[in-house]
């Protein structure tokens, strides 16, 4: 399978993200780089939940109503959300309308307040699970991922299993997928070489 493909400007970037624009944004901005806010960390993992037996891409361009109809990701509101907030939700076009997933979101907003009061962020937690080895690349799940999986599900958040999480930990830099040859992937890299993983300062 063919891991990299020039993209809109002739830069060769990973295959996977160049069918669109709004991929190749994505892939060149976003994915791939370390994060270590907590709302951040949360928002992707509530998008990477929805995606479940979806595409990415229906996610991608349906996130920033998913950011309005979730309070911006804000755990705390999430928390908070009634059966209305639901059924709110069940009526949003804007957004994928499962209900296992939306009432799952809600549920984990409760699971990370949970966890922060115990660990002291999102972030210290789950860059405590960045692999020491990086696995093979285009891999769908990783021990890493399995033991995140298993240690969230644990603490009773849904729709995290170790596919779902692996996507994450690929999105948000704990792994540099970006294929050999991919034009961003010396830039992660780099900003992983200068980045201090919380809790490890």
């Amino acid at each position: 399978m063919t891991k990299i493909l020039p993209g809109p400007d002739g830069q060769p970037r990973c295959a996977w993200c160049v069918a669109t624009d709004q991929y190749v944004t994505y892939h060149d901005h976003d994915w791939g780089y370390p994060v270590a806010d907590d709302r951040r960390l949360f928002e992707k993992l509530c998008l990477e939940s929805f995606q479940s037996g979806l595409s990415w891409r229906t996610i991608l361009e349906k996130r920033e109503n998913f950011r309005t109809a979730f309070a911006g990701f804000d755990p705390e509101q999430v928390a908070a959300f009634t059966e209305s907030d639901v059924a709110r939700l069940l009526a949003d076009a804007g957004i994928v309308r499962h209900r296992g997933k939306i009432e799952a979101t809600v549920n984990n907003a409760r699971r990370m307040l949970e966890l922060v009061a115990e660990t002291g962020s999102l972030a210290a937690h789950v860059w405590s699970f960045e692999p020491e080895e990086p696995p093979e690349h285009g891999a769908a799940i990783s021990p890493a991922s399995l033991a995140l999986s298993r240690d969230l599900k644990k603490r009773g958040w849904k729709f995290v299993g170790p596919t779902t999480v692996h996507a994450f930990m690929q999105a948000m830099g704990l792994i540099n997928d970006h294929a050999e040859g991919c034009a961003q992937r010396a830039r992660a890299a780099a900003l992983r070489a200068g980045f201090v993983p919380p809790g490890r300062a």
